[in-house]
């Protein structure tokens, strides 16, 4: 998985090896990104705070990232 930073890979199997066991379950991307975008909103709200909003906004990137990575062809289909 090149095309994912660390830290998206981490999210991505680290969730997918608690959900199924099987390491490259892609159809999970768009769940695991919505759980990190409520993540953000719970952890840290919009804010004056810019540390606040640097935390939100990683968050949220790694979000984007797997759901974007899922739109692509790097995605493998399922058997």
């Amino acid at each position: 998985m090149p095309d994912l930073s660390p830290q998206a890979q981490e999210v991505f199997w680290a969730f997918n090896e608690a959900a199924s066991g099987k390491p490259d379950d892609w159809h999970y991307l768009p769940a695991i990104a919505a759980a990190l975008r409520a993540t953000a909103d719970q952890v840290a709200p919009l804010s004056t705070n810019r540390r606040q909003d640097d935390i939100r906004h990683k968050i949220r990137a790694i979000a984007a990232e797997l759901e974007a990575f899922a739109q692509t062809d790097n995605v493998a289909t399922p058997a």
